[in-house]
């Protein structure tokens, strides 16, 4: 179309604008919102309003390739895994089909890959070798009450032998000793042996202390009548001689309560080229909505989740060996809530923002802070605005990484809570005594807000929902920028598509943001109906990409480049370079995304060349995949280099 073609069909689409707005004025509400979502759509997609705000578009999956995706990780192969599980639907699990697809940006394919278990609710984060660890996931579907037909709950079984471990199988009986009333198992557990106690300096023996293990039990029979309502001792069916007189359990009441979900301990690799699953050695804990991540040596730290039983893991975390593919216990014990933001430090601590996503008491492990793994010291960092809604907030590393500022964002109430939070907090953990100030506010309390780490140092903040899980058709479809440089949130285009629950965002290595899930629990106002899993895939185009100015070239250059070590990349742009940023590719699920972080590079230009240097510190770049991205003054970023830095 040449240019006066071109204005004699804006100056066409003006005039019909105007006309049909004329006449919204005098034929009443459907013509004004006709005229009005016409003219917004004209607004929206010129030119000079796109490289203001950027521009949302829904991606067409073909209704076979479409799941509900919990879980989203960038591969270093360009492409993303969707990960569903079975996607929040019993139906699913019931049936065993489990999800996952992988999805090509580039090319618009779509793959579905075999899962082997219900990943749903799993950990993840990125490896060293470029390989995903995913681990955790569903072992059974909560029962609310009313429900619930059997009575049950936990029964710790104890075992005062000293020398001998023993294993009680699945549908053992057991049999209270004052209420008469018998529960099966549905697991078979492993007691060890007794410890035997001495005094340290006399060597006297001072009895022993009984090993013990958990399972889950239920009546055998349903009904009100089989519920107990104290503590009893129990013993244990089919034992005989020393067995029966060393194993007995012990339980609270067991009733008709709601149950809680289960998680397993199945831990897996994905392999990117392969495009499959490889089962490594399973955790020690069963975890249902566990946080992973990864340190400074490449090993992965695994806290918190629901175990077996659908009890909070009682403080006892975990580190996967990438090299041995084993699991081994800290030696502390440190109890957080479910998916906890815990993110790596220069000083080779854990920092904690207080964020979470679910489960827990509203008075154990809340509290953001400092964690020293290695001696379980715990040091708290105050200032936090609403402490107390920090429930399904988002927390990111502000680019660049090394300046080691958070930023915590919106939140609510522990559970179900009504009530959500318009704040974001910022803390710098390199100030003398580190605290949590304001930020910008937005103009909504929001929960689970979505945040995204763009090359140009900024970030996206978008979605969420002003009640739990979208509750009274609450979505947020609004979008904010924040200006690290200038503190400051400012409005762009509006998403197309609301966002909550079991929703993430992932950015791509041409520089735009993918936008995954939203589980509401209602699908309307009065919340009367029941909501629907959202599956479509949306894509943000930030405005940086509609700049007068092209993405800058980057080609060539090393695949891999050591810690403190330089690559040469080439770029008939060099010259017009101001930044080179390595970002990290996102795993992200339920406002929990650990792995991103943008790390600045100093760089040297000589005419097409573009040699950059990669920080010493593994706590500052953790080994594996990044983007490469070179950014020019204006803000524009190249499409990314996939750099491994081992």
């Amino acid at each position: 179309m040449n240019d006066r073609a071109g204005r004699r069909r804006a100056r066409r689409m003006a005039i019909g604008t105007a006309v049909v707005l004329a006449l919204a004025g005098m034929n009443g509400p459907w013509l004004y919102r006709f005229g009005s979502e016409k003219y917004h759509q004209y607004k929206i997609d010129k030119q000079e309003y796109k490289a203001e705000n950027g521009r949302w578009e829904i991606v067409d999956f073909p209704e076979k390739y479409r799941q509900n995706t919990i879980h989203a990780a960038l591969l270093h192969t360009g492409k993303v895994l969707l990960v569903a599980g079975s996607g929040n639907d019993q139906d699913n699990f019931d049936a065993k089909q489990y999800d996952t697809r992988i999805w090509d940006p580039v090319k618009g394919t779509i793959k579905k890959v075999p899962t082997p278990t219900d990943l749903f609710c799993t950990g993840h984060t990125q490896l060293a070798n470029g390989n995903l660890l995913i681990a955790g996931g569903t072992k059974r579907y909560e029962k609310l009450k009313g429900d619930v037909t059997k009575a049950g709950g936990l029964m710790v079984v104890h075992n005062e032998n000293p020398d001998e471990p023993i294993t009680l199988p699945a549908g053992t009986r057991f049999t209270g000793k004052e209420n008469g009333k018998t529960f099966v198992s549905k697991d078979p557990v492993l007691v060890p042996r007794a410890k035997k106690n001495f005094d340290k300096e006399t060597g006297e023996f001072l009895g022993n202390t009984p090993g013990y293990g958990r399972t889950y039990v239920e009546a055998q029979k349903e009904g009100a009548k089989h519920q107990t309502g104290t503590q009893d001792n129990y013993t244990v069916q089919g034992l005989s001689g020393e067995d029966a007189r060393n194993t007995y359990g012990i339980a609270e009441k067991l009733a008709l309560d709601k149950k809680d979900f289960q998680g397993i301990d199945d831990a897996f690799e994905f392999d990117p080229v392969a495009e499959k699953y490889i089962k490594v050695d399973p955790m020690k804990e069963a975890r249902w909505y566990p946080t992973l991540t990864t340190l400074s040596d490449g090993k992965i730290l695994s806290v918190s989740g629901l175990d077996d039983i659908g009890q909070l893991v009682p403080g006892k975390n975990e580190i996967y060996d990438p090299e041995t593919k084993k699991w081994t216990y800290t030696d502390k014990v440190r109890q957080f809530p479910t998916y906890p933001a815990l993110f790596l430090m220069q000083n080779d601590k854990i920092f904690y923002s207080g964020a979470n996503a679910g489960y827990g008491p509203d008075d154990v492990g809340r509290d953001p802070g400092i964690w020293d793994v290695e001696t379980n010291k715990f040091t708290k960092v105050p200032g936090m605005s609403d402490a107390d809604m920090l429930e399904t907030a988002n927390t990111v590393l502000l680019p660049p990484a090394q300046d080691e500022k958070y930023m915590v964002i919106g939140g609510g109430g522990v559970g179900e809570s009504p009530k959500a939070s318009e704040k974001t907090r910022i803390v710098d953990l390199k100030a003398d005594s580190p605290r949590f100030e304001d930020g910008p506010s937005m103009d909504k309390g929001t929960r689970y807000p979505q945040a995204s780490i763009l090359p140009d140092d900024n970030v996206l903040i978008s979605g969420g929902s002003e009640d739990y899980r979208g509750r009274g058709d609450s979505d947020i479809l609004e979008a904010r920028i924040y200006n690290t440089a200038k503190n400051e949130l400012r409005r762009v285009a509006d998403p197309l598509v609301g966002r909550n629950y079991h929703a993430g965002s992932i950015l791509l290595p041409d520089g735009r943001l993918m936008f995954f899930g939203s589980d509401p629990l209602y699908g309307d106002k009065a919340n009367t109906k029941p909501g629907e899993f959202e599956q479509r895939i949306e894509i943000y185009t930030p405005p940086y990409l509609y700049g007068e100015n092209p993405q800058p070239e980057l080609a060539g250059g090393p695949q891999t480049i050591e810690h403190g070590e330089s690559g040469t990349f080439t770029s008939k742009d060099a010259a017009s370079v101001k930044k080179v940023r390595l970002i990290r590719p996102s795993a992200s699920t339920h406002v929990t995304d650990i792995d991103q972080r943008s790390v600045a590079l100093d760089f040297e230009t000589d005419g097409d060349k573009l040699t950059v240097t990669v920080p010493e510190s593994r706590n500052v770049v953790q080994a594996g995949w990044y983007m490469l991205f070179a950014v020019t003054a204006d803000g524009t970023p190249s499409k990314a280099q996939w750099v491994q830095v081992p």
